[in-house]
């Protein structure tokens, strides 16, 4: 990988989309909103190098604008504009990633140092959610077996257990009396479905450092699966034996399994997930688009659960 050329951001990214930055920047800055466009004004002067993988749809990616104000990210809030308004309160500097467990070189590791070896990639990936939307985003990180591989991973491992921060001064969806989940959020992985080449750990989207509200400074992307799989700032990294425990499964197991995998023959016991409303695709006669079964990725993920009942392990 070190001989593949190095292409920076600016090479792929379409001169139509710089522009629409520089509106939504300006937009921002005469409605008064410059105070909660701190990270977005710190992402736009710190542009990723990177190469781009084989890996990514041909699909044209969402609005950048959509991408980064349309969220789940339930420490910031539970609409889906909170996370845009809110995260600028978090700092993401200095960063710590604990990882521990069942593999050989244990640590406490700095963000900047787990990764500063490894190829950046820009990976183009469909993300479904469960409650009946999609994206097309450009992510840009480093896949996660090559960070596992680096830490030995034991013979005896079977999962990969992923924890959010919990820092309730700077992320106002962790206070108050009523919480609608447990922190810290919590989720996992079979150890082959973290070491298969589609799964990544994510530091930036566009081209540039990723947002606080898209889950700064690292975060999981698991494209196959439901978007709440893809567990979002990161700071522990657990290998064990065991399946562990994982957030929307403890809060409600009748809706939501370990798995989570896009099946549109799997409903929600609340709607119905055969079709889909991608983001960003708007107008009178625009139509919902089927639901792809593991999102697309069939090709690439089917032989993970061959032999297993998807319909029993949603």
């Amino acid at each position: 990988m070190a001989d593949r050329p190095v292409i920076t951001s600016s090479e792929l990214t379409p001169r139509s989309l710089y522009l629409r930055r520089r509106e939504f920047v300006a937009g921002a800055v005469s409605a008064g909103l410059i105070g909660t466009m701190a990270p977005l004004a710190s992402a736009l002067a710190a542009p990723l190098q990177f190469v781009k993988s084989p890996l990514s749809t041909s699909e044209p990616p969402t609005p950048r604008k959509d991408v980064t104000t349309y969220n789940n990210f339930y420490e910031f809030g539970a609409d889906k504009g909170d996370p845009a308004q809110n995260a600028h309160t978090l700092t993401t500097k200095p960063w710590t990633v604990k990882i521990d467990g069942l593999v050989g070189k244990p640590a406490d590791y700095d963000l900047d140092d787990l990764i500063k070896d490894a190829a950046l990639e820009e990976r183009i990936y469909r993300m479904r959610c469960v409650e009946g939307w999609s994206m097309v985003i450009p992510w840009v990180g480093v896949p996660l077996a090559d960070i596992l591989k680096r830490v030995e991973p034991q013979g005896s491992a079977k999962y990969v257990a992923f924890e959010t921060l919990v820092r309730p001064k700077e992320m106002p969806g962790q206070r108050g009396l009523f919480q609608p989940l447990p922190w810290p959020y919590v989720e996992g992985l079979r150890l082959d479905e973290a070491m298969h080449p589609l799964t990544i750990l994510a530091v930036g989207l566009y081209g540039e450092t990723l947002l606080n509200q898209n889950g700064a400074p690292i975060r999981l992307v698991v494209p196959w699966k439901y978007g709440f799989k893809s567990i979002k700032s990161i700071v522990r990294i657990r290998l064990t034996e065991e399946q562990p425990p994982v957030s929307w499964n403890l809060q409600n197991p009748r809706e939501y399994g370990f798995y989570s995998n896009v099946n549109p023959k799997v409903d929600h016991p609340r709607w119905s997930q055969a079709t889909e409303r991608r983001i960003g695709e708007s107008g009178l006669f625009v139509k919902r688009r089927e639901t792809l079964m593991f999102n697309g990725y069939g090709d690439q993920v089917a032989s993970l659960y061959a032999g297993m009942d998807l319909k029993a392990n949603y």
